[in-house]
């Protein structure tokens, strides 16, 4: 007799999705069977156009526009993505303050330091505290941040220090809140190397080389290499698996 029970719904948020590596991230699991709720802070077009890609995919999908830089928008945008679907099996939290291009490269120090501490450490913080509050009542679930590969062992000038304070705060935090969330919710984080994204499409020639030269696979990674490894971690596959900080760097020798 065949099994003629309704698959299981999957549906994930991912934020930071309207470019880069969020936007891989939320296409891939779309690719894998899930409803994604795109987030942007202000990129509606593009998140609206990743949007219609997934639905081209055969899945549901929907924009949630966020500046999470609020006093109250962590709670908010919570509330507003898990009544949106009336629930979500995994959330990944991308959504990260850019320094490296645009304005905000030529800011001072202190001021890129303020913006990274409310988007990257502050929103992220307190965004995957509420989600995991829901999804414990619900006694399942799966919650993917974003760290770096060399917070831990650092990298020198600015852009080193900034990076390493936040996503080092992060990839700690993730740690601390798997245990909290065991065993219902499993929480993982994905450290990149690097990766070809917007700065690394026009990074200099000498920043091309060291990216080259310090893999072992001697290539820049790409969003999709982190999105493959997201989508896992969301997965029924990586069911054993939480309290990881797991690198995407293709095998980097530093040193």
């Amino acid at each position: 007799m065949s099994d003629t029970r309704t698959p299981r719904r999957r549906r994930v948020v991912v934020t930071g999705a309207s470019s880069g590596i969020g936007r891989a991230t939320a296409l891939r699991l779309a690719q894998c069977g899930w409803d994604v709720l795109v987030h942007c802070r202000c990129r509606v077009d593009a998140a609206r156009e990743v949007a219609d890609r997934i639905h081209a995919l055969g899945r549901e999908a929907d924009v949630v526009a966020a500046d999470l830089q609020g006093t109250d928008a962590a709670a908010q945008l919570v509330e507003r993505c898990w009544e949106r679907w009336g629930g979500l099996e995994a959330w990944v939290h991308i959504a990260g303050a850019d320094i490296l291009t645009g304005d905000a490269k030529r800011w001072s120090f202190e001021r890129k330091l303020e913006l990274l501490w409310q988007v990257d450490v502050r929103a992220t913080i307190l965004v995957c505290r509420h989600v995991l509050r829901k999804m414990k009542r619900r006694g399942r679930g799966a919650i993917v941040t974003i760290g770096w590969d060399q917070a831990e062992t650092g990298m020198e000038g600015d852009s080193g220090q900034l990076f390493a304070a936040a996503k080092g705060a992060v990839m700690a935090f993730t740690k601390s809140l798997a245990v909290e969330a065991a065993p219902e919710v499993r929480v993982n984080c994905v450290a990149p190397g690097w990766i070809r994204t917007a700065w690394g499409r026009s990074a200099p020639r000498p920043w091309q080389e060291r990216a080259e030269r310090e893999a072992l696979l001697r290539r820049w990674g790409e969003p999709e290499d982190v999105a493959a490894t997201v989508a896992f971690l969301c997965s029924d596959d990586a069911a054993f698996i939480t309290g990881q900080i797991v690198r995407v760097n293709g095998g980097a020798v530093r040193g």
